[in-house]
C-alpha cells in the first residue's frame, strides 16, 4: 500500500523542488546526460533518491525494501508486485528511460497515462518490458485504443518479430512519444509499436515491480513541439 508520509513528501517535493532539480540536474550517465541541456527536459528521477515518486504494492510493503538508489541507478527488487508512480500528471511528451536486467530477466513494464486509483493492474497503457516482448502495448483496466490487432487481449504486439532488446545485463532504451491520443514506442532506437485512439491522454508515469530485479536510469521527459 502507499505510505501516507511518502506520498505527502513526494507531492510536496514534486511541487516545490523538482522544477529546480529537473533544470539543474544533469542526470547520472548515458544518453540522458548528453541531452540534459534541453530547456524543456524534466528529470523524473534525480539519480540520488526517491523524491517525486509514490508507491503502491500488493502487500503493505515499505517502499524502501522494494525500491532503492545505487550510484545513479533506480533499483527495483521486483517483489511484491506493484509500481512506482510519478507524483505529477503529464501529457504530450517524449519519455526516455534506460533499463536492464542485473540477473535473470523476468517481467516489468512502463505505465503510460496511469490513472489516479491504484490497483495491482491499474488503468493505464503498458509498454511491455517482459524479456523478449519489449515494445508490446497493452490496454489495462478500461483504457482502450482504436488500433489494436487482438481485441480479446487488448494488446498491440510489436511491429518486428525479432526482439530489438539487448542481452541481459546490458542497458536498453525506451523512447515513448505520447502525442494527443496516440503513442509511438521505440526500443533501442527501433520503432516497435504505434497505437491511436487512446481514451486517456494524460496521467502519471509508472515503473512496474513484477517478479524479479530490474534497474532503471536516465528517466526524463522532453516537452517540445510534437
Amino acid at each position: 500500500m502507499k505510505t501516507n508520509m511518502t506520498n505527502r513528501l513526494g507531492r510536496l517535493m514534486a511541487g516545490t523542488m523538482l522544477p529546480f532539480l529537473f533544470l539543474s540536474c544533469g542526470g547520472p550517465t548515458g544518453q540522458g546526460a548528453r541531452e540534459s541541456a534541453a530547456a524543456d527536459t524534466l528529470w523524473l528521477f534525480n539519480g540520488r533518491d526517491l523524491t517525486g515518486w509514490e508507491f503502491f504494492h500488493r502487500e503493505e510493503a515499505d517502499p524502501g525494501t522494494v525500491w532503492s538508489v545505487d550510484q545513479g541507478v533506480l533499483c527495483c527488487a521486483g517483489m511484491p508486485f506493484g509500481y512506482a508512480r510519478s507524483a505529477e500528471v503529464h501529457a504530450d511528451y517524449v519519455l526516455n528511460l534506460e533499463w536492464r536486467w542485473p540477473s535473470e530477466p523476468t517481467n516489468s513494464g512502463v505505465f503510460i497515462h496511469l490513472q489516479e486509483e491504484d490497483a495491482i493492474w491499474p488503468v493505464c497503457y503498458e509498454a511491455q518490458m517482459m524479456h523478449g516482448r519489449a515494445g508490446d502495448l497493452i490496454a489495462m483496466g478500461d483504457s482502450d485504443f482504436l488500433e489494436r490487432t487482438d481485441k480479446s487481449r487488448r494488446i498491440v504486439p510489436r511491429l518486428h518479430e525479432e526482439s530489438s532488446e539487448n542481452p541481459p545485463g546490458e542497458w536498453n532504451t525506451y523512447r515513448i512519444i505520447a502525442r494527443g491520443d496516440s503513442l509511438l514506442v521505440y526500443v533501442n532506437g527501433v520503432l516497435e509499436n504505434r497505437a491511436s485512439g487512446l481514451n486517456y491522454r494524460s496521467g502519471s508515469i509508472g515503473l512496474q515491480s513484477e517478479g524479479g530485479p530490474i534497474e532503471f536510469r536516465n528517466i526524463y521527459l522532453v516537452r517540445e513541439p510534437l
